[in-house]
């Protein structure tokens, strides 16, 4: 009778576990400097900010960090799914939703993306033969002047892992 109350109270703490880490992914995650950055270089371009912000964001993102533009700048997108497959190794493609617009990339702008969503901490699923890479509810910010200093700060995203 005892081991069966041992076993119940081990199973009771393992799901209790189990669900805690369940709820610890779905939490909203944040990132900051250089992977934020990345983040919010590697969205941006399919994004429906003006060309301006576009221009801007990705010159920071290679590397010049003297831009001509002084407001903060907000990359948003409302879901980024990236499938890589492991048995056809030439499938790879993401899914960047914006409201009611998706676009879709494939090849390496859709592996760029999604070795920088993995970058950023999204833990990766998997289910008959593809790898997914997930988030949704993206949110970075970009502070020109900040960057400029160049100290490690003026990229900071939030978003939550998982679709």
């Amino acid at each position: 009778m005892r081991l069966g109350m041992r076993l119940g109270r081990l199973t009771i703490l393992a799901c209790s576990l189990s669900l805690a880490s369940s709820a610890a992914w779905a939490a909203p995650a944040t990132t900051s400097g250089s992977v934020a950055l990345a983040l919010a270089g590697v969205v941006a371009p399919y994004s429906p900010l003006p060309a301006k912000e576009k221009k801007a964001v990705a010159a920071f993102f290679g590397g010049n960090s003297n831009v001509r533009y002084a407001r903060k700048i907000t990359v948003t997108a409302d879901k980024v799914v990236c499938r890589a497959s492991n048995v056809d190794i030439t499938s790879r493609s993401c899914a960047l939703t914006f409201g009611s617009r998706t676009h879709t990339v494939k090849g390496s702008e859709a592996n760029a993306i999604y070795a920088t969503v993995a970058l950023a901490g999204v833990p990766p699923d998997g289910a008959a033969g593809t790898i997914y890479e997930a988030l949704s509810k993206l949110t970075c910010t970009l502070d020109p002047k900040a960057i400029k200093d160049k100290a490690g700060g003026g990229a900071d995203c939030t978003f939550e892992p998982g679709n």
